[in-house]
């Protein structure tokens, strides 16, 4: 059996609310009344489950199912279910954007390196076309908040937006280089490593 990832507090509340929810009223609650209990806005409520299905803990019966939750039993076997990985947002390969959306999740079975940290970000832009990483496609993130240089990287810029670029140290900055002839790299003194990118999916 594939043991649990650890919960959040806030996490925890939200096992114990559901579990006494489904005990009284024989179904799951929505994330509205989730949301409500708590006392917080739903799109809190939704990175918190997303993280608690990515962790094992829940899972939903069926997309679009407004009361499809469902606590996880730790003894069905967790390691026979394939894994998927979230995609958190888009990630821009032009100008930077914000990252932070609306998760789901995407199933990678094939794809996930074994014992690493990897998530998925939808590129929007055409920055990296030279590096063969298009618009829409699906990039594959290991979770590192270091990396060498000439790496590709899901870089934090200090004003809080995100960008999909190559990572270089010169003297005195950081250099964020795109893979396209026509678009000049971001220069900055500080930005913080979300991730290195190590692999590339397609979507026709």
């Amino acid at each position: 059996m594939t043991p649990a990832l650890p919960l959040t507090r806030r996490q925890r509340d939200i096992l114990e609310f559901l579990r006494e929810y489904v005990e009284a009223n024989g179904i799951s609650p929505t994330l509205e009344e989730i949301a409500a209990h708590f006392n917080v806005n739903k799109v809190t409520v939704f990175g918190h489950v997303a993280e608690m299905e990515r962790k094992g803990i829940i899972r939903r019966r069926a997309r679009g199912v407004s009361r499809g939750l469902e606590i996880v039993d730790q003894d069905e076997g967790v390691a026979n279910e394939a894994p998927s990985l979230e995609i958190l947002g888009k990630i821009a390969a032009g100008a930077p954007i914000e990252t932070i959306e609306e998760p789901e999740l995407l199933d990678f079975a094939d794809f996930i390196p074994e014992g690493r940290d990897v998530y998925a970000l939808e590129v929007s832009g055409t920055s990296m076309i030279e590096d063969a990483i298009a618009d829409g496609d699906i990039v594959m993130v290991e979770r590192r908040t270091t990396a060498r240089d000439g790496e590709t990287v899901v870089a934090v810029l200090p004003d809080g937006e995100a960008t999909l670029k190559r990572f270089y140290r010169e003297k005195g900055r950081i250099r964020l280089q795109p893979a396209n002839s026509t678009m000049e790299p971001i220069y900055a003194t500080d930005v913080e490593i979300r991730g290195v990118v190590i692999g590339v999916v397609r979507r026709f």
